[in-house]
């Protein structure tokens, strides 16, 4: 990698929620960046876990026995299998990582297209 990437640059190009984009990749995973506000679906990952890294804003993490609740600078990462439902009350935006193709919803025909930044 010749550069460093800014983040916040990246954030900077897109407005859309709940569409990732790839700022990277690496070991064959996407770092992506992605602006989220709402209620995203219930799914799960059955093959990988999930890993969400606030940048800006609170994400609550809902799993199915309790919430998790996540400030700038925090992550926590879903266990593949679990069921999980991200929530951000205002605009907040998140690192991701995951295994590149791994659709966002756990399920190809649902999932949101991956974009680059």
């Amino acid at each position: 990698m010749a550069d460093s990437i800014s983040l916040a640059d990246k954030l900077a190009t897109f407005q859309e929620f709940w569409s990732p984009r790839t700022v990277t990749t690496f070991n064959g995973c996407d770092v992506m960046v992605v602006k989220v506000k709402g209620e995203f679906t219930w799914h799960k990952h059955d093959d990988t876990d999930d890993f969400f890294l606030v940048l800006k804003g609170v994400l609550d993490i809902e799993l199915r026995d309790r919430t998790v609740t996540l400030g700038p600078g925090e992550l926590y990462v879903v266990p593949k299998g679990a069921e999980h439902r991200p929530v951000a009350r205002e605009e907040v935006h998140l690192m991701l990582i995951e295994p590149t193709g791994t659709p966002n919803t756990g399920d190809k025909a649902t999932a949101a297209a991956r974009k680059l930044a």
